[in-house]
């Protein structure tokens, strides 16, 4: 018989809150990296509930059990999950770079906000952060008196 190839594993993981507030961020334990072999850095594609899944790099998190995973609220919302949940990962190595992305403000948060959204908003949050974005997702830029 044919040696047949080996199917990965379905990762689930629990949701738990995340100690830093980054929208691009998915902290996870040592040993739950090294049995997914993955690295800090790395890209995960992260499913939740309701066919929604959007793309997070890896941190490891000493202080963090095995089969949990730390996302913030505005991940979770995205996902459509909440603590206590289970969620999916799956390495995604073969992101490419974004020449072009359209963000679109949600109205009442720019409300009496004058001068350039990309100046004050945007620029500081993408510049030399190399943040992964999907398609559909919302995130909050946040500057000491003002979130958008």
């Amino acid at each position: 018989m044919a040696d047949q190839p080996e199917h990965k594993k379905k990762v689930n993981l629990q949701v738990t809150d995340a100690v830093n507030d980054d929208n691009s961020i998915i902290a996870l334990s040592e040993n739950t990296m090294e049995a997914l072999q993955l690295f800090r850095g790395d890209t995960v594609l992260v499913r939740g509930k309701k066919r929604k899944d959007t793309v997070l790099i890896v941190l490891a998190d000493d202080d963090l059990d095995d089969g949990s995973a730390r996302i913030n609220r505005v991940v979770r919302h995205n996902l459509r999950v909440k603590h206590g949940d289970m969620i999916t990962i799956h390495p995604c190595p073969d992101i490419k770079y974004a020449k072009r992305i359209a963000v679109l403000p949600i109205a009442d948060t720019v409300e009496g906000i004058t001068g350039s959204l990309f100046d004050v908003f945007l620029a500081p949050y993408f510049r030399e952060a190399y943040r992964p974005v999907r398609q559909g997702d919302l995130f909050i830029s946040i500057l000491p008196s003002t979130a958008l």
